[in-house]
């Protein structure tokens, strides 16, 4: 894709909607995907959504604020009908082509634990969008979805570089480190990566070439920054 054409994102979020074997609501968290795609589509991105098992995603109610009291991106999300749409009509990630897009964003929220690593589609389309020279991002729990990706030569995306995401530390504080099937942070550093975290619910986020991950909700904006510093460094590199 050449320098002049426009860029395309894919945000790809969970299909989960109850922590499996309880009636606790999950799904994505609102702010998570909602002020990275602001922060793209502001600079004249084009975004596609995808959900693990298509349609619309669910959206972690405790996300979501209270009327009057939301995030200012999480309220700007809800009364943008065309994004609104866009949202409920996600297709499954298997059908998007990998080299359609010059980015691919995963958020977080607690679903994507029991659907990001499990699915070979999410892992698949990752793997080949870094080896084609996309920007990777996720935050929180959304890293999950690198757990399984790998390059064409079959090594973990993450090996050898730098990472963070939701830190076992902050699992076992929100009580919920004997109901995720995994502990993402452990599950990460299985796989190589170089984890990096702070301490817990601390705005922190780390970029490793074209590869960007944030720890927790509070690291979000921070996300959103340096994925826009990759997009553009990939770009001026286009044009040289």
């Amino acid at each position: 894709m050449t320098a002049s054409q426009t860029k395309t994102a894919l945000i790809v979020l969970t299909s989960v909607d109850r922590i499996p074997g309880t009636d606790r609501p999950t799904g994505f968290y609102m702010d998570e995907m909602a002020t990275p795609y602001f922060a793209l589509r502001d600079r004249g991105i084009a975004i596609r959504f995808a959900t693990i098992s298509g349609g619309k995603p669910p959206i972690d109610p405790g996300s979501l604020g209270s009327e009057g009291d939301r995030k200012p991106n999480v309220q700007r999300f809800l009364d943008d009908a065309d994004a609104m749409t866009a949202l409920a009509e996600a297709r499954p990630v298997a059908e998007f082509d990998a080299t359609a897009f010059d980015l691919v964003f995963l958020p977080g929220g607690h679903g994507t634990m029991w659907d990001f690593a499990q699915s070979q589609a999410l892992a698949a389309l990752i793997g080949r969008a870094f080896d084609r020279g996309a920007v990777i991002g996720a935050v929180c729990h959304g890293p999950a979805g690198l757990v399984s990706a790998t390059t064409a030569s079959g090594r973990p995306i993450v090996e050898g570089r730098k990472i963070n995401a939701f830190t076992d530390s902050e699992e076992r504080a929100v009580q919920l480190e004997d109901t995720v099937p995994y502990l993402l942070e452990s599950a990460l550093r299985e796989k190589g990566a170089l984890f990096e975290g702070t301490d817990d619910f601390q705005s922190h986020a780390v970029r490793d070439g074209r590869l960007v991950t944030g720890q927790n909700p509070a690291s979000v904006e921070r996300v959103a920054d340096l994925l826009i510093q990759a997009l553009d460094e990939i770009r001026l590199r286009g044009a040289a």
